[in-house]
């Protein structure tokens, strides 16, 4: 058989797979690749926080001590141990997890991936935060749901916009702490009121909080977890503490839950790898958090204060922005009549990437805004790009 002669297949996609589309940031990353731009674009932990040494011991341990089983099959729920790290890390007086309660995963982006499978219909009525994460809603988009816009402000979720829209909702997401895009935070009285109110609802919630540990003064907020573990859905992950190469993340849910969500897995890769679970295991199991987030949060503390200075140095009045407690973002709004696609095209000209703030709404986008990421750059070029985007604002002012 001539196979020069057959004709190309056309490939004819599901439905489903007609409907994806690329991540704006994704693709603006492509951009941001050439050495010569300053990225405030990337959602990417600082490289310098990643402990390179500690990782390459452990796996090297792990290998050495107990190879066959690290390199063998696992469970589908994941290393016991580690989940039951975790269980105990999560407990508080008032609210025992138990490690059955846990399922690790391949970064909480999966989790979410799961959760959509399992919980979400063509149709299904899901609240979002406005704005809210953009993986999330590339992760519920693919099973068509109705993505029904909550409103937010400077304290966060505004838990009287839940009970006024939420009626039939089949779920609700929500980061609480210090969100991607905007930096903010939920204030405790609204953590309290928002668990209160999605319970009396009947909607669970799925509390996604990849930068919770990442307070820059004081201890951390408490988890909507532990305010009523029957109803919150708990999202954890390993990406901005030690480092997002391993793909490592962890879901809290009731039991029954839980296995349906393994069933899911089993469908999609089985289990996460055993031998990333058992590295992360031997890093983190003497303690070695309780010195490495510190660090970090003091790390990013700092590069925040530099990008808030050059702000408000160089940004005209009437553009306004978020002052996070913690985390990795800022969050800018513009005059109305300056579209941040527009300011992008503009910068990117000028060899200084962000991203726009409309992809990051499930309804009407606010197409004056836009996200920057301070964790990746230099003081030096903070300073450089945030002075480029200030004037080109001025001259569209």
């Amino acid at each position: 058989m001539n196979l020069q002669n057959v004709k190309p297949i056309e490939w004819k996609f599901s439905e489903r797979a007609e409907q994806l589309q690329s991540s704006a940031i994704r693709e603006i990353l492509k951009v941001t690749m050439r050495p010569e731009v300053i990225s405030f674009a990337g959602g990417l932990p600082s490289p310098e926080t990643f402990p390179v040494d500690r990782m390459r011991a452990a796996f090297d341990k792990v290998l050495a001590e107990n190879g066959k089983t690290a390199l063998q099959y696992g469970t589908t729920d994941g290393y016991a141990p580690l989940r039951e790290f975790i269980a105990k890390s999560l407990s508080t007086a008032d609210c025992t997890i138990t490690a059955d309660q846990i399922m690790m995963v391949s970064g909480s982006q999966q989790g979410l991936d799961l959760l959509a499978k399992v919980l979400v219909d063509e149709g299904s009525k899901i609240l979002v935060e406005t704005p809210s994460y953009l993986g999330a809603l590339q992760a519920f988009s693919v099973y068509r749901p109705e993505f029904v816009s909550i409103e937010m402000d400077d304290d966060g979720v505004v838990p009287a916009s839940v009970a006024a829209k939420g009626e039939g909702a089949k779920l609700f997401y929500a980061l609480p702490n210090f969100q991607n895009p905007t930096g903010r935070t939920l204030s405790v009285e609204r953590r309290k009121e928002l668990v209160e109110t999605c319970a009396r609802m009947g909607i669970p919630l799925i509390e996604d909080n990849p930068y919770g540990d990442l307070c820059y003064s004081g201890e951390p907020l408490p988890k909507l977890l532990n305010m009523n573990p029957n109803g919150v859905i708990y999202l954890g992950s390993f990406s901005k503490i030690l480092t997002p190469g391993i793909r490592l993340g962890y879901m809290v849910a009731p039991v029954t839950l839980i296995r349906k969500l393994e069933q899911a897995k089993q469908a999609t890769d089985l289990h996460t790898s055993t031998l990333t679970q058992m590295a992360v295991y031997e890093v983190i199991k003497d303690g070695f958090l309780d010195e490495h987030i510190p660090s970090i949060r003091r790390f990013y503390s700092a590069q925040c204060d530099v990008m808030l200075a050059a702000m408000t140095k160089h940004f005209p009045e009437g553009v306004t922005w978020t002052r996070p407690l913690g985390g990795m973002f800022i969050w800018a709004t513009l005059p109305k009549h300056i579209h941040s696609k527009d300011l992008l095209d503009d910068a990117l000209a000028n060899n200084v990437a962000f991203v726009p703030g409309g992809p990051f709404y499930a309804n009407e986008a606010e197409t004056n805004t836009f996200r920057l990421s301070f964790v990746t750059v230099s003081p030096e070029k903070i300073n450089e790009g945030i002075e480029k985007i200030g004037n080109l604002i001025k001259a569209r002012m």
